[in-house]
């Protein structure tokens, strides 16, 4: 049974009392919708077009990103851009109705277009998954979706469309295409599915929402080896914020030698086991 790291994060739990959008610095904001989170780019005032969302959640879940928005930057504000860290149903499950609505391109990394164009489903989740989540993800949707008439691939020279300062580090192993955010001023990450901040395998963990740092989901990680070594990069990055695609966001002074013991006992905590 893979092993977890706790953190006694003071912050988490205050930004858990704030309300259905928790401000993790002065322009990043995320919203927990269900089993996931999507984050938002861009200080209050940045109104129409002056912010980027990054992934999209759930199909049943667009309202909630609509009103988080509208809350955030005014009504009627717009996107710059859509970043998708990957294209798994809960991160993009939203993403063809959000594209509609903002009338805005979504950006993927070239190894995760075929998966936002229609054109490649991705494999069964694997049986390594273990808790009530890991149980049911069979039933959990794979099928491309298509929204390649406002598909964009990436820059090649690392920058965030729409969002100056950041840039974007492929960070395969959950997904080959997957990638993560990264800002060098503050430090600052959103670092997707990459690595997570509950025990995404137990409904209780998700429910909870106690900051743990672990590895990414099990179920629907296929290349380990890559994980790994997604995870050692963002490590020597030594973030001082970190905003993941499960559970809250983390920050404080136990945060970077978490993420390097992570990423030095990979094998043994976020590993499972026969993989």
């Amino acid at each position: 049974m893979a092993q977890q790291i706790p953190l006694d994060d003071a912050a988490a739990e205050d930004a858990a009392r704030e309300g259905p959008l928790h401000i993790a610095a002065a322009d990043i904001a995320w919203r927990r919708l269900a089993i996931v989170n999507v984050v938002l780019l861009g200080p209050p005032d940045a109104g129409d077009r002056g912010w980027v969302l990054v992934d999209a959640g759930l199909r049943g879940t667009i309202g909630l990103v609509k009103s988080a928005a509208a809350e955030r930057f005014g009504a009627g504000a717009r996107p710059a851009a859509i970043v998708v860290t990957h294209a798994h149903f809960d991160h993009a499950g939203g993403l063809p109705s959000l594209i509609d609505h903002f009338d805005a391109d979504a950006y993927a990394h070239p190894l995760e277009m075929p998966h936002l164009d229609g054109s490649r489903a991705y494999p069964p989740p694997s049986a390594h998954g273990g808790g009530l989540l890991g149980w049911l993800s069979p039933l959990f949707p794979r099928n491309a979706i298509d929204v390649s008439s406002r598909l964009r691939a990436l820059p090649e020279d690392g920058s965030v469309p729409g969002a100056p300062g950041w840039r974007w580090i492929h960070t395969p192993g959950h997904t080959e295409g997957h990638v993560s955010l990264w800002r060098e001023t503050d430090r600052a990450l959103i670092a997707g599915d990459a690595v997570i901040a509950t025990a995404q395998e137990s409904a209780y963990a998700v429910a909870l929402q106690e900051p743990e740092l672990h590895g990414p989901p099990t179920y629907f990680t296929p290349d380990w080896d890559a994980a790994r070594a997604s995870v050692e990069r963002l490590a020597a990055l030594r973030p001082a914020l970190v905003v993941t695609g499960h559970g809250p966001a983390l920050h404080g002074p136990d945060l970077a030698s978490a993420l390097e013991l992570l990423a030095r006992d990979f094998d043994g905590i976020a590993r499972p086991p026969g993989t």
